[in-house]
């Protein structure tokens, strides 16, 4: 598959070719580091959300936004629940449940049952994954 870039974005490169795969568009833009896959994951209570590479601004604290703080402050915990990181937030954003009290019209959270996972998207042209929590649920 050829990389057609169709346009720059506000994140860099727009690619257009991961429609519906959320784990070659995480294996792309984190190939990439740069830019943005739309249309890249479908829920029928939120519809499409975009992936965007983003960055780390703070590799100390694991501040930052997008793939690139996603990959900085959890592969490592994802790797030691033996999930490959792509494949892992596909099952969370596909699978998780909408908590509307932690939401508002910007930001729409949902989790799991066994642990918390949160994934807070913000609506541009489509809704973006920019954060992503791993936390495990008190007892």
């Amino acid at each position: 598959m050829t990389d057609k870039k169709t346009e720059v974005g506000k994140y860099g490169p727009i690619y257009e070719q991961f429609k519906d795969n959320p784990v070659g568009a995480i294996k792309h833009l984190r190939k990439m580091k740069n830019g943005e896959c739309r249309n890249v994951i479908y829920r029928d209570d939120l519809g499409y959300v975009d992936f965007i590479w983003g960055e780390v601004t703070d590799p100390i604290k694991h501040k930052g936004y997008g793939l690139a703080h996603i990959i900085d402050k959890h592969e490592n915990e994802i790797k030691r629940l033996h999930y490959e990181l792509a494949t892992f937030i596909s099952i969370v954003i596909k699978y998780g449940k909408f908590n509307v009290k932690k939401s508002t019209p910007q930001k729409r959270v949902y989790e799991s049952e066994t642990f918390r996972f949160i994934v807070a998207v913000e609506k541009g042209r489509n809704w973006l994954l920019t954060s992503f929590d791993l936390i495990k649920k008190p007892k």
